[in-house]
């Protein structure tokens, strides 16, 4: 059995859960890391030195960290070819999506506008800071519209890792309290992603303990 530690609300212990609800694979999840603490304690920093949220073992594997890492794993071990090819160039076309969003979309979302704007008390945001950073994540998402004018998902006409790492993010994006552009391929993506029982499960999650105000 899968054995997770990580706090629910955590978006990347999200892409790891979601990635295991959507292959149907047993687990136990653990609430580990920001109220609920734990993260730092010599047990725990044996898995993971960072202290960071989600840890995996699968079985009696070694401790897996990296939330990309492990949906690379649990893809490979457990995935069809569908969701992760065998085929070295066609799991790159997949791999390419996944990475654009991990490395682009994750990186000018999360710190730069969904903490900034849900997190920070209202009086203490820059909120010329989170324009521009807007602006940027906006010019990202124009691109991801534009790609799901021609498929209904990210790398195809089937969901895939790609979609595990890019559709985490939507749920916040589009509850956060912030002016969006008129992106219609992007929301009926994010309306399929909705009607997925695992999307709805661990990613469809409340986060309003993130608020520290």
């Amino acid at each position: 059995m899968l054995k997770v530690w990580g706090r629910k609300t955590s978006s990347n212990v999200q892409t790891v859960m979601w990635c295991i609800g959507e292959m149907g694979l047993p687990y136990q999840r653990i609430d580990i890391g920001h109220k609920y603490g734990g993260n730092h304690t010599p047990e725990f920093l044996a898995m993971n030195p960072n202290g960071l949220v989600p840890v995996l073992r699968d079985g009696d594997s070694q401790p897996l960290f990296e939330s990309a890492a492990i949906v690379r794993y649990l893809a490979s071990r457990y995935g069809d070819d569908a969701f992760w090819p065998q085929d070295a160039l066609a799991r790159a076309s997949v791999d390419i999506w996944a990475e654009w969003a991990k490395s682009n979309v994750y990186v000018s979302f999360m710190r730069p506008v969904f903490w900034p704007v849900f997190v920070t008390a209202p009086q203490e945001r820059d909120e010329q800071a989170i324009a521009a950073a807007l602006d940027n994540l906006t010019k990202l998402l124009k691109i991801a519209d534009q790609r799901l004018t021609q498929h209904d998902y990210l790398a195809g006409d089937r969901l895939t890792v790609a979609d595990i790492m890019f559709g985490t993010l939507l749920y916040r994006y589009y509850t956060l309290e912030i002016e969006r552009p008129t992106l219609p391929a992007l929301e009926n993506y994010y309306q399929r992603l909705t009607q997925r029982p695992a999307y709805r499960e661990h990613v469809m999650v409340p986060y309003a303990e993130l608020r520290s105000w």
